[in-house]
């Protein structure tokens, strides 16, 4: 070890092949026979202006992910742990704690799924899209709602003007899934849906046009979103408290658990935590532990973990910073495993492995030189893939823009096509196991989030930490600095705050105010030609069950007031998203954010 009293080693940028690891006898000759020499003739210099995050106590350049971690410039056997072995730390893919992947052969019996994210105006020009994306080589939909259907109102309703179709497709009933999923079987595709606090509503229709079709509930497969918890620490897309909102997604995995066995119920989001502005640490902490927040409310209602457990799935950001992100896929497998083993008493291997899609981040892509995007989403899909992903989303290179157009959408879908059949990466499992660089960086995001679980714990679970605003505090202190470290150029992004040039805007997708016309006009015929009397008597169902306390049967049935059943009802009386939701908000009221000041 070097002698860190003795200010001539302790400033040295040598002293990192010495800090807090063993070097063997011949990396110590290399530091002090090659690297120091070279270090002399050509000091190292950061990546950026060379002060705050890129320089450290003593003036040397330093080096750090994007959530700035520590990088030191070489990893060796001494960056692991002293009793390190294969069987302990990695084990094969397929085979606990499922560093390499949940697959024991990986990509070679069954490639990612490949999405796009659509959604846009009328569900008639979404369906028309979903069409062009199939006959394209996807193998999977994501469907974006527009905002007003994301916050339980219908696109007639004063809140929803000017947003109706911009951000995704409006659906303000039945008749609109209809529409959305006409001439697409729903037996032979999955299905992602990106919806939150109405969750249980989309994907009650969403069931209710599969049975029209003469699909078999127990055959068909996808996933709602339905992650509640993340909307309160990040994408802030809540309308009711945090308690009767758990309760409706804990309803949904007890109607999912016994009539939809192959369809995800939740997928416990990363993404947007990330978006706001967290550290990849941050990102895998939060997100794993609202996953234990679920299973612990979960088993309060009595459901057993080994039923619901299979169906929980994940959804992680892939950002810019290559190898953080793969080392944070890993540690997510890891922890999961050792989270459903060791404290909620899984039995069954199935309910071990974490399976999680990856959608590259939206927050990297800038307005500027938006052809650059490019590059950044094939940098970020290829972490994705490494890091082993199940189903995987590429950005569009004109979303910092607008709603992607066919062709920005198709290069995004052609990207992950390059990296499925000709790169290669997907011919080997884990191509990147072993690494030094990667087991460390693997090693310390599992560390890390133990440690934030441990603070949360304390706290009482994620629901106190959300209302007292840890969270979010924690996001947008790392959300700050990453800022300003932009802003002082210490982090580069080409194109945006250096290598400027000025070029034309790129033809975008814009959507009129035309789309809420025509739903509003669909909405204005549907209300006077269905039964009205029918909608009452069904809303006034779905009220009287949502006040009282669900607990699960003994029988193995669902509870009698389970959400899940009287929804569905209302749906087939093409009730309405605001109306149904309406008679929730009646119920269990309104959510206003503490302060994070």
């Amino acid at each position: 070890m070097a002698d860190t009293k003795n200010p001539s080693t302790a400033e040295s940028p040598l002293q990192d092949v010495f800090e807090n690891r063993h070097p063997s006898e011949s990396e110590k000759k290399w530091a002090e026979k090659t690297l120091a020499p070279a270090l002399e003739k050509q000091p190292e210099k950061p990546i950026g202006a060379p002060t705050g995050v890129n320089q450290d106590e003593h003036g040397h350049a330093r080096f750090s992910t994007i959530s700035n971690y520590p990088i030191r410039r070489l990893y060796t056997q001494a960056d692991l742990p002293e009793d390190w072995s294969y069987e302990k730390y990695l084990n094969y893919p397929g085979q606990s704690p499922y560093t390499r992947g949940i697959h024991a052969s990986g990509y070679r019996g069954k490639l990612f799924t490949m999405r796009q994210f659509s959604g846009f105006a009328s569900p008639e020009e979404t369906n028309q899209r979903y069409k062009y994306l199939l006959e394209h080589g996807t193998g999977g939909l994501s469907v974006a709602f527009d905002l007003p259907t994301l916050m339980g109102y219908d696109s007639d309703h004063m809140q929803s003007e000017g947003e109706v179709g911009k951000c995704g497709v409006a659906i303000d009933s039945l008749e609109d899934m209809e529409i959305l999923f006409n001439g697409i079987d729903l037996e032979k595709i999955t299905t992602s849906m990106t919806i939150n606090s109405p969750a249980s509503i989309l994907w009650a229709m969403y069931l209710v046009v599969a049975e029209k079709q003469g699909a078999d509930w127990k055959k068909i497969s996808g996933t709602i979103q339905n992650d509640i918890l993340k909307e309160y620490i990040a994408q802030k897309e809540y309308i009711y408290p945090p308690a009767p909102s758990m309760r409706l997604v804990i309803d949904t995995f007890e109607f999912g658990s016994k009539f939809t066995p192959k369809f995800n119920t939740v997928s416990i989001s990363g993404y947007h935590i990330r978006e706001a502005g967290s550290t990849a640490l941050q990102e895998l902490a939060f997100t794993v532990y609202d996953g234990v927040e679920y299973v612990e409310w979960a088993k309060r209602r009595g459901l057993d973990v080994d039923d619901f457990g299979p169906r929980l799935s994940f959804f992680f950001n892939a950002h810019n910073d290559f190898f953080e992100e793969i080392a944070k896929y890993r540690a997510a497998r890891k922890i999961w495993y050792r989270l459903m083993k060791d404290r909620f008493g899984a039995k069954q291997a199935r309910t071990w492995l974490m399976r999680f899609h990856t959608q590259t981040a939206g927050v990297s892509l800038t307005a500027q030189q938006p052809k650059n995007n490019i590059a950044r989403v094939a940098i970020q899909a290829l972490a994705a893939v490494l890091g082993g992903t199940q189903s995987l989303h590429t950005d569009s290179y004109d979303e910092a823009l607008a709603l992607p157009t066919e062709e920005a959408a198709r290069i995004a879908l052609r990207t992950q096509q390059v990296i499925a059949y000709e790169s290669g990466v997907t011919q080997t499992v884990d191509p990147l196991g072993g690494s030094y660089f990667l087991e460390r960086l693997t090693l310390d995001m599992e560390k890390g989030a133990f440690d934030y679980f441990d603070k949360m714990d304390a706290m009482g679970g994620m629901v106190k930490a959300i209302e007292r605003g840890y969270p979010q505090k924690e996001i947008a202190e790392a959300s700050y600095q990453y800022q300003r470290a932009v802003e002082a150029k210490e982090r580069i992004i080409v194109g945006a705050n250096d290598y400027m040039i000025q070029e034309d805007a790129p033809h975008i997708l814009y959507i009129g105010e035309e789309v809420r016309e025509a739903q509003s006009k669909k909405l204005k015929a549907l209300r006077s030609r269905r039964d009205n009397d029918a909608v009452r008597r069904n809303l006034d169902a779905l009220k009287k069950a949502a006040a009282q306390e669900p607990v699960a049967p003994k029988d193995g049935q669902i509870s009698p007031v389970n959400t899940m059943p009287f929804i569905i009802d209302c749906v087939k009386a093409y009730c309405t998203v605001g109306e149904i939701c309406d008679a929730l908000r009646e119920v269990y009221g309104t959510y206003e954010e503490v302060s994070v000041t």
